[in-house]
């Protein structure tokens, strides 16, 4: 575990930390925005019935959640993922944070990252404080580890975050335990910030499906994640759903990977 220390620390260096301020000016109600689910073929001039219908499912809208980045300097905070291989399914790694320092009000939030193929390698996920020599949260998950997008509850862990710190949190992929020069790293940042007033008494007025849209357009990336996520594993097999949680992905530069959770 200290040589994962190490290469965090390392690794870490790379990560600018930005300046944040909380937006001043929120909208008063969930911001939504429509986007036709595909693309409609007008290439012919004259459809069968049936065809006709067809055509006008696929172009039903589903609202969005809006994300809206708190107000910043530098724009990194997300150590881009490693891949691994050279055949035609080489393995990516990435986390599931924004290209900034993402936010939560939460105390115990959870993390998502993301595996593109099934690797029966270890995994190591650490999390770091500023203020502390040692890691907050060193832990290994054994393989395999399935392909797809991954949850790590820091309630598991008992780890509480402090507001107003930085904290660095990375997932490695550790092909040789002796020579951790080449791990598959990737890793974020995340801050817990106050709520204010005005977000609580919202929540509380709202229903289930607009929590997304509440913590998304208050800039709070992790928990607005974690709320449409949660609404998937009650409903999975809800398109619409996974349409919302591939729209916020895409907002953050994970396009790629808003694709495959599609699927």
């Amino acid at each position: 575990m200290r040589s994962m220390a190490a290469s965090v620390l390392l690794a870490g260096l790379s990560l600018a930390v930005p300046y944040w301020s909380a937006a001043s000016d929120q909208p008063k109600g969930p911001q939504r925005v429509e986007r036709s689910a595909d693309q409609k073929d007008d290439s012919s001039a004259a459809q069968p019935a049936h065809a006709d219908a067809q055509a006008k499912a696929s172009t039903r809208t589903v609202s969005v959640p809006l994300y809206t980045p708190p107000l910043r300097g530098a724009p990194e905070g997300r150590l881009r993922g490693g891949s691994r291989g050279t055949g035609r399914d080489p393995l990516v790694l990435t986390v599931l944070a924004p290209d900034h320092r993402g936010l939560t009000v939460h105390e115990q939030p959870s993390l998502y990252w993301f595996v593109s193929s099934g690797t029966s390698l270890p995994v190591e996920l650490t999390l770091t404080d500023p203020r502390a020599a040692q890691p907050v949260l060193e832990t290994s998950i054994p393989g395999p580890v399935e392909p797809g997008m991954h949850r790590m509850r820091l309630a598991d862990y008992g780890v509480r975050l402090a507001v107003g710190v930085v904290y660095r949190w990375y997932v490695a992929v550790v092909p040789d335990e002796s020579r951790r020069s080449r791990d598959i790293l990737a890793g974020g940042t995340i801050e817990r910030v106050e709520s204010g007033e005005e977000l609580p008494a919202k929540l509380a007025q709202a229903g289930e499906g607009d929590v997304p849209f509440l913590y998304a357009e208050a800039g709070l990336w992790y928990d607005a994640l974690a709320a449409i996520s949660d609404l998937i594993e009650a409903a999975p097999h809800d398109p619409a759903l996974r349409r919302q949680r591939a729209s916020l992905l895409a907002q953050v530069g994970l396009g790629e990977i808003s694709n495959y959770l599609l699927l």
